[in-house]
């Protein structure tokens, strides 16, 4: 491999670093970053700056970076507020390479702090000096040792070196890592704490570390995604280099991401689209934190496996039945003991074949049967993959269940290990032979998933160039505004088909309209100031004919005059009722994290309530819009569900994929569109849309 970039060597293996407003005072936050490099052998240059000393804890200070001789590789800056913007100027023209900023209360404490936040930012642009933070408690290499941080954590007596490295937006979260890794005998390549990443953010720094020697899995805790083509393009190159991207992330409900908000100062996003993201670019999304250790250990250096069958054998069916339990409903598929297991077992008295679940019991606790048991599972084609749950043998005799097991490490096969006691001597026993080992079910049955089921990059469908009459009803909504008239002409020219309407400017023309047409018909109101009419009371339905419609006209004119007295009426949109077996939306919205995102779900007026939808990256191409209608619960009685009929599953991908195509950047100021309903008929007839929603910049 390459030697590491220079910008990585600043980062975590520099010579010399300054520490700007470094404290002699051992009670002081602002002490641990020099008692830290120290304690853990940094064996460069430790640089205090401080105008008030001339030593400081047995390093000569210096009164400001103008007195320090020579180049300096880092400079962590531990002052707050306006001391450290004018550190960081100081620090720009010195020629400091890197420097991180301690401090909290920028973009994460309103308008006065996004204020100084702004003037980082300035500084970055016109010195070119590289900024982790602010609000970074600090980065740390194991190897070669270089614990520049704040963190309290750190205050340990030895650092576990490791082929791994933590990104993290939570610089707390950091120690609460390594603490958990630590207690399993696991250490950490690298750390880092992004902070508020003004600058440097979590896929500039996970591209960096694809590139690192030392670093064999690039593990990330986000609160919001601030550089996500950066990351989505160090996702695929470290995909392409061996090295699995795994990511938690907070925000997964709607208390979550506002607390993450408030902590960095940035949205986080919805789940869904950041799922989404993740899918497309081959990172593998854990659910647990605790599985941020966890899972590596099934990953790195492990070729992805084709198939989705764990065989499980166990001493104790209730520590078992919870891994099964979590593995069905991550998707994976149980397999049952092969016949040669089950007739190898029979003279042990263990009966093995009545259930998937290959439970030796209390009597099966002995080292040849264990044993005996993992090298048939591992042998037999009936499955991919292979776990062993171990009981109360664990905690007090792991001779019996758990030495017999340290032999698997490394097998063809992913084997993993869980332990349902609390069991920290056979933990470490099996993580330092090289087993993937768990304390709880639900992590191992995840990691186990992961492990089976992580995404591989998909390539982005490519978007031919926009059609002409596509362009024009696009510039015709601009002119007048969208209504629903302007965003049916959009959609019927990207591909999706509407059903037939008719526009007219006033009630005295609905009659004529609805002969023309032909009833039953719906009757709503036009308006670009009205996003949802039925709520308006815009709409009525199942008109049978002209006199009927005339009156429904008069009568929802009133409606909306009361329901919404400022909105421009521009007439009245007059459509064919139109029929199917189920009702979709179909979403389409720049996401400001992300970019441009499909969605589709079961549509109809509680579609909100009901929230059964599929997300994906957009562009889609007709197979994956297929694979987005499969997760969708709701459209299973389309899909051949108990005999119903069969809807038009082929029909409703092609709309999905064309209305994808609004990702195009000559769509670049469509902010979001819907379709709700869509409705899907019979297999062979086709898809039709009959409401239509486009929100402009």
């Amino acid at each position: 491999m390459n030697a590491p970039k220079p910008l990585l060597t600043a980062l975590f293996e520099p010579r010399r670093i300054a520490l700007i407003g470094a404290s002699a005072d051992e009670r002081k936050t602002t002490s641990r970053p020099q008692r830290f490099l120290r304690k853990h052998g940094f064996a460069g240059e430790i640089l205090p700056v401080n105008p008030s000393r001339s030593e400081i804890l047995g390093e000569k200070a210096y009164k400001d970076l103008e007195s320090i001789p020579g180049e300096i590789d880092h400079a962590y800056i531990l002052l707050n507020g306006p001391g450290a913007v004018e550190a960081l100027a100081a620090c720009g023209r010195r020629g400091v390479k890197v420097a991180s900023i301690l401090a909290g209360g920028f973009a994460d404490a309103g308008a006065a702090g996004a204020s100084l936040q702004d003037e980082l930012a300035r500084i970055v642009a016109e010195t070119g000096i590289r900024l982790v933070g602010p609000n970074s408690i600090g980065t740390v290499s194991t190897d070669p040792p270089v614990a520049l941080t704040a963190n309290a954590a750190f205050a340990v007596d030895r650092l576990r070196t490791g082929r791994w490295a933590v990104v993290s937006q939570s610089g707390s979260l950091i120690g609460a890592l390594l603490s958990r890794a630590d207690a399993r005998g696991l250490g950490f390549s690298r750390l880092i704490s992004v902070g508020n990443e003004v600058d440097l953010a979590v896929g500039e720094i996970a591209d960096l570390l694809v590139d690192d020697p030392r670093t064999d899995a690039i593990l990330l805790f986000m609160e919001t995604l601030r550089d996500g083509e950066r990351l989505a393009h160090a996702a695929r190159r470290a995909h392409a280099a061996g090295k699995p991207v795994i990511a938690y992330k907070l925000g997964r409900s709607q208390i979550g991401q506002e607390l993450a908000k408030s902590h960095t100062g940035a949205i986080a996003g919805s789940d869904a689209t950041f799922d989404a993201f993740c899918r497309r670019h081959g990172i593998a999304r854990v659910s647990m934190f605790e599985s941020l250790v966890d899972v590596p250990a099934l990953l790195v250096n492990r070729p992805s496996v084709k198939g989705k069958r764990v065989a499980v054998a166990t001493t104790t069916g209730g520590g078992a039945a919870m891994v099964v339990d979590n593995m069905a409903m991550a998707g994976l598929d149980i397999a049952g003991p092969p016949q040669a297991l089950v007739d190898w077992l029979s003279p042990f008295g263990i009966a093995a074949g009545e259930g998937k679940l290959v439970d030796l019991t209390l009597a099966g606790a002995k080292p040849e049967i264990v044993a005996g048991t993992i090298e048939r599972l591992m042998a037999d084609d009936g499955n991919d993959a292979v776990i062993f749950v171990v009981g109360s043998s664990a905690q007090f005799n792991p001779e019996l269940a758990v030495e017999p097991l340290l032999r698997f490490a490394r097998t063809a096969k992913p084997f993993a290990v869980s332990l349902t006691p609390a069991a920290e001597k056979s933990l470490a026993l099996l993580t330092a032979a090289g087993v993937p080992a768990f304390r709880h079910p639900e992590s191992c049955a995840e990691a186990m998933a992961v492990c089976l089921l992580r995404p591989q990059p998909q390539p982005v469908p490519v978007l031919a160039d926009p059609a002409r009459a596509s362009l024009d009803a696009l510039e015709a909504g601009r002119d007048s505004g969208f209504d629903e008239r302007r965003a049916a002409d959009l959609f019927a020219a990207l591909g999706v088909p509407m059903a037939r309407s008719m526009a007219v400017p006033d009630a005295r023309r609905v009659a004529a309209a609805v002969t023309e047409i032909g009833g039953p018909v719906a009757l709503k109101i036009l308006s670009a100031d009205i996003a949802h009419k039925t709520e308006a009371g815009g709409v009525a339905l199942g008109l049978a004919d002209g006199q009927a419609a005339a009156v429904a006209a008069r009568e929802i004119e009133r409606r909306v005059k009361v329901h919404v007295p400022a909105a421009k009426l521009d007439g009245f949109l007059i459509q064919k009722m139109e029929r199917g077996l189920a009702e979709v939306i179909l979403g389409y919205r720049r996401d400001p994290l992300v970019g441009p995102t499909i969605t589709v779900g079961l549509g109809g007026v509680l579609a909100e309530i009901y929230r059964d939808a599929s997300t994906r990256l957009a562009p889609v191409d007709e197979a994956e819009a297929r694979q987005m209608i499969g997760e969708v619960k709701g459209l299973a009685t389309i899909r051949g569900y108990r005999n119903l009929p069969l809807g038009d599953v082929a029909a409703l991908a092609g709309a999905i994929a064309a209305f994808s195509a609004l990702a195009h950047s000559a769509f670049a100021d469509v902010t979001e569109a819907e379709i709700n309903p869509l409705l899907v008929k019979q297999e062979g007839e086709g898809v039709i849309a009959v409401d239509g929603l486009v929100v402009l910049h």
